[in-house]
């Protein structure tokens, strides 16, 4: 599927006595790539080493699958192109949904696999976690998960993020709510990092849209909650005193709790807004449960932006069927990292830091900037809601409105990011 003559699919679990310590790996700085790269001095080179991060196993399994897809289209794209001059070779690394894991993943793709550039993590918590492990071996890092503070107030020179963040998602969900639903919201948040930023996002932006935003009821059931009876009847107590419910939660755990809540009739007492509800995994796994739902959206592949068409019409060809978020992300992810090697002419990731911080590039969604201030992807965002399909049962999208990445960006001042 990749081509390349050491391109092969590891998924370590990387458990046992021959795992690398969460925390007991030396730095590594300034040690990625040639030695004669170390001090600036760039020299040729065929391969580029990248270290796949991805929970294969557990609640995200199924997005994890869908993200490595787009990464692995990206890398046979680049290895394929003459555009570039380099071959990107990578091992995958099975992080799961734990800070340890994924700490034990990106240690072992450096220090064994001499990897100076790393991707994956849906995970907010486990994503935040190699943030550091990026910054102390000062390797690149794309992550796959949305919690602010990956490119805010936890961000470093060594992170840039393709993917969509909270922030940028609650800006479109805010304004679409305020508007057309009210300001009174109860919220059922995923009691972890992402959940957590979901709400802070979302109730920042009510405060500054509507004088009548108050916080009517919180619940906040586990990460990998399964019963969700005690949560849902809490919140239909409340349903007469609100005017949303605001879901921050993704995966199987926005799957069952949508299951859940649909079987109690919860969809009928008030509107459910989310952020991951457009998600073709979750609108798949809740089936008629999805249904109505409204959803902040990163990506539908029928959004007619950038190279999109083309990224499609690829996907479906590799995959039989179409692509989804995290498959945009993971490819994403790679093409803008590929960018950045190819005009700065080095694999030295300290070299390549300086071309794709402010770098503009063609992407699915037309030119997107990494910004400066916070070396995050200025993308579009539109807000959705599911509905009934014509076929089958499987929900479909209608997009609702529509924020360009200037619009959908937090102030630079307000992100906590200082680099």
């Amino acid at each position: 599927m990749v081509s390349g003559s050491n391109n092969h699919r590891r998924r370590d679990l990387l458990r046992g006595a021959g795992a690398l310590g969460a925390t007991g790996i030396a730095s590594l700085a300034g040690c990625i790539g040639d030695p004669d790269e170390a001090d600036g001095e760039d020299e040729d080179f065929d391969t580029v080493q990248f270290g796949v991060l991805e929970p294969f196993t557990g609640d995200f399994a199924e997005l994890a699958e869908e993200r490595n897809q787009g990464e692995r289209l990206a890398i046979e794209h680049v290895n394929e192109s003459d555009e570039y001059d380099f071959e990107i070779e990578f091992e995958e690394y099975d992080t799961q949904l734990n800070a340890e894991d994924g700490v034990q993943a990106a240690n072992q793709a450096i220090e064994r696999d001499e990897a100076g550039f790393l991707t994956g993590a849906i995970s907010s918590s486990v994503a935040l976690a190699i943030n550091e492990v990026a910054l102390d071996n000062e390797v690149i890092y794309t992550p796959g998960a949305a919690d602010v503070s990956i490119t805010g107030s936890n961000c470093n020179e060594y992170v840039f993020r393709f993917e969509t963040s909270t922030a940028q998602i609650a800006e479109v969900m805010s304004q679409w709510t305020a508007d057309e639903l009210g300001g009174r919201i109860m919220y059922s948040i995923a009691d972890y990092a992402y959940g957590h930023s979901v709400k802070e996002e979302f109730e920042n932006r009510m405060q500054e849209l509507t004088d009548d935003y108050e916080d009517v009821e919180t619940v906040e059931p586990d990460a990998g909650a399964e019963d969700f009876e005690a949560f849902i009847t809490q919140l239909m107590d409340s349903a007469d005193d609100a005017d949303a419910l605001v879901v921050g939660a993704t995966g199987g755990h926005l799957i069952r709790f949508l299951s859940q809540a649909h079987g109690r009739g919860l969809h009928d007492e008030i509107p459910i807004v989310t952020t991951t509800a457009s998600f073709a995994v979750v609108r798949g796994g809740a089936g008629e449960a999805a249904y109505d739902v409204y959803s902040g959206t990163r990506y539908v592949p029928d959004v007619d932006t950038g190279t999109n068409p083309e990224f499609v019409e690829a996907y479906e060809d590799e995959y039989g069927a179409p692509p989804d978020n995290f498959s945009r992300v993971g490819y994403g992810s790679i093409t803008m990292v590929a960018e950045a090697i190819q005009e700065a002419g080095s694999r030295n990731p300290a070299t390549v830091r300086e071309t794709l911080s402010g770098m503009t590039f063609e992407s699915i969604f037309g030119d997107v900037e990494i910004r400066e201030c916070d070396q995050q992807a200025m993308n579009p965002v539109w807000m959705g809601q599911n509905v009934e399909p014509d076929d089958g049962d499987v929900a479909a999208v209608d997009l609702l409105a529509e924020l360009d990445g200037e619009g959908a960006a937090p102030d630079c001042d307000d992100t906590g990011c200082e680099l």
